[in-house]
């Protein structure tokens, strides 16, 4: 179980996110993080998974605060990820190279992650050249062969075209298969409505509707998240 209590982030005088509370449900489920620009979806996510500190209120996993190795079970493919000027291969070993793994171990769950994002081809190839799908699939194999437990999507297929979206999207769907709790920001309907079990809309820096995503889609509550889901902006 994944929580945020209270949880706000403040800058220069204006928060930015607002006294979020929210409770998501476990792996499997798949939580979508939605909103116009601005809202504050991708920081909440980022408090979420703890790579930025709340200026008020808390984080808890499994109704505790994430401890020390909390880094170990968790992680975070950013919207435009930086590709080492290595090869693949390379990129992954890099990924898992704070975890104090044997090398047997290193080698074992980078062929794995390689294999499941369709990459072992390519292990020998610079990551730099590769095409942004390529690229995004390698942002998801450095994370996953970490073998997290809880796995955050900052908009993994931002300009990719349809084919490379939903190879990434069936990525995603098999690591929340085999028990990875994800949660994705994301402002593609299409997407949520693929993948999500659950929505969280944002607004202004507070969650003004959290809710299963089939109910949202059905007949949002809030004026905001309808807005949205028709194409309009409110005043």
């Amino acid at each position: 179980m994944l929580e945020a209590v209270e949880l706000s982030f403040a800058r220069d005088g204006r928060r930015l996110v607002d006294e979020v509370t929210l409770r998501l449900a476990p792996a499997p489920a798949l939580t979508a993080v939605m909103g116009p620009n601005g809202s504050g979806k991708t920081l909440l996510v980022t408090l979420l998974a703890g790579l930025a500190a709340p200026s008020g209120g808390q984080v808890l996993w499994e109704g505790a605060a994430p401890g020390r190795d909390a880094h170990r079970t968790r992680a975070f493919v950013f919207q435009r990820p930086v590709m080492l000027n290595r090869s693949v291969e390379a990129n992954v070993r890099h990924a898992l190279s704070t975890l104090g793994l044997h090398a047997t171990e290193v080698r074992a769950r980078t062929a794995a992650a390689l294999d499941q994002t369709g990459l072992t081809a390519l292990a020998a190839r610079p990551a730099p050249v590769l095409s942004g799908g390529e690229q995004a699939r390698l942002a998801l194999a450095r994370a996953l062969a970490r073998q997290p437990r809880l796995l955050f999507l900052d908009e993994p297929a931002a300009n990719l075209d349809p084919a490379a979206t939903l190879a990434v999207e069936a990525i995603a769907g098999q690591a929340r298969a085999g028990g990875v709790k994800i949660v994705l920001v994301t402002h593609d309907i299409g997407q949520a409505r693929r993948l999500a079990d659950d929505v969280v809309f944002m607004s202004s820096g507070r969650v003004v509707e959290h809710a299963p995503a089939w109910t949202l889609f059905a007949g949002a509550q809030s004026p905001e998240a309808r807005a949205f889901l028709e194409g309009r902006i409110l005043a």
